[in-house]
């Protein structure tokens, strides 16, 4: 004849109770309130072994505390127990029958994949869900390692289909998860995602071959995807195969890629804080630019906690100076200075920047008029542009360091505005 309370054994241990906690859980109904050592020693369990089953009873919700000093333990009622698991088996039935279609679609493109550890050793996988239906499965399985070489644009399409959950679950079992990628500005939230469930790196070159090696069960390639063959993204076909061979293929390129990436989180600094940024000013796009200064200032107010900036005008002038400077050394010619000046004055001429002349051959001085950029409510635009843009047009031709003086634009319309040249 079975023992009273087995039944009740037997259903702990098939709910997920281990058997010496489901014991510990018996004895706690049987003796009411009971401090942590004294039920231990009433179960015939170890203290060191019962302190943890009692902690895992606690966090199933089948022993609670009651007071303080000393603590006892209270076993939850077997009748709101088994209550529980009826409440819980009907809305698990429930959720089955609502999910039925689904569950219904999802085994028929598991038979459609076929059994990849089958004889044939592969399985040729059209579509994007029976693709990621799969990889899913894999995940799930994987013990050791996930390697997986993909590019910057199937990111997106990844977390779509909850591939990156997966992959999370299995490094939260302790499965290494290696992902090489192309990092980009257009992708660079989706990788800072990635990063966070995988060892990230980004791709010294652009990813040939989308080839992701799990363990050493298997290794899956994309035959066709968004940049690939096919009409479109949703166009896909994968080749998953456990050939020894095959399965190196995948691990070696893995590798070779993996090599030659730099870590992920150097490339999100570098895509997030450049060494230089560009600020671009467009024709009838022009307030743009100006909208983004203001953004900009606004955010070192808001810092500040300032009501005003004083912005370096000179540096904002000087930077457009080289820019123009870099763009005229690109079309006018010469290798020495009076060849540069004949080159300066047809080029001035031509682009209605006014006048350009030599004033002086010993030492050199330039004379411009007309350029109109001596204007009355900014007389700095003279003082620092034409210097600078000059300055880098002689050094972008010539090479070496040039000087070039900055003019008197009150006597501009007098005499134009004169500039001294002088190699540094």
């Amino acid at each position: 004849m079975p023992r009273p309370g087995s039944r009740l054994l037997e259903l702990l241990i098939e709910h997920g109770i281990p058997e010496r906690a489901a014991r510990i859980y018996l004895v706690a109904c049987r003796a009411g309130p009971q401090t942590a050592s004294e039920l231990a020693r009433r179960a015939a369990v170890p203290r060191v072994d019962a302190y943890r089953l009692l902690r895992l009873l606690e966090q199933k919700g089948l022993l609670s505390v009651s007071g303080r000093r000393p603590m006892r333990l209270v076993a939850l009622p077997p009748s709101e127990l088994v209550d529980r698991w009826i409440r819980l088996t009907a809305e698990r039935l429930r959720r089955m029958e609502s999910d039925r279609p689904r569950l219904v679609a999802d085994g028929q493109e598991e038979l459609a994949i076929g059994d990849p550890d089958g004889p044939r050793k592969f399985a040729v996988l059209e579509g994007r869900p029976a693709i990621q239906a799969l990889l899913k499965r894999r995940f799930g399985a994987a013990e050791k390692e996930i390697l997986l070489s993909v590019s910057g644009f199937s990111l997106a399409s990844a977390i779509d289909g909850g591939l990156d959950r997966s992959l999370r679950a299995a490094r939260d079992r302790g499965v290494r998860v290696r992902l090489v990628t192309e990092v980009t500005a257009a992708n660079l939230e989706d990788a800072k995602h990635f990063a966070s469930v995988a060892e990230l790196r980004h791709a010294a070159a652009p990813v040939s071959n989308r080839a992701i090696a799990i363990d050493r069960t298997g290794a899956l390639v994309f035959a066709s995807g968004e940049e690939g063959l096919g009409a479109g993204g949703d166009t896909q076909v994968a080749l998953w195969s456990s050939a020894p061979e095959f399965l190196a293929l995948v691990r070696q390129y893995h590798q070779r890629t993996w090599g030659r990436a730099v870590p992920a989180a150097a490339r999100i600094v570098e895509l997030e804080a450049p060494p230089s940024a560009v600020l671009p000013v467009r024709r009838g796009r022009d307030n743009a630019p100006f909208e983004r200064l203001r953004e900009i200032a606004g955010i070192g107010m808001r810092a500040t906690g300032r009501p005003g900036l004083d912005l370096d005008v000179g540096g904002l002038i000087g930077a457009i100076a080289e820019e123009i400077g870099r763009a005229v050394a690109e079309e006018v010619e010469g290798r020495t200075p009076e060849e540069l000046v004949r080159s300066l004055e047809r080029y001035y001429a031509s682009h209605g920047a006014g006048r350009l002349e030599v004033a002086r051959t010993e030492p050199l001085v330039l004379r411009v008029t007309g350029c109109g950029a001596c204007l009355p409510q900014s007389p700095e635009i003279g003082r620092v542009l034409c210097p600078r843009l000059l300055a880098s047009v002689l050094k972008r031709r010539l090479g070496g360091g040039w000087e070039v003086s900055a003019p008197d634009p009150s006597r501009h319309a007098s005499r134009g505005c004169l500039f001294g040249v002088s190699p540094t």
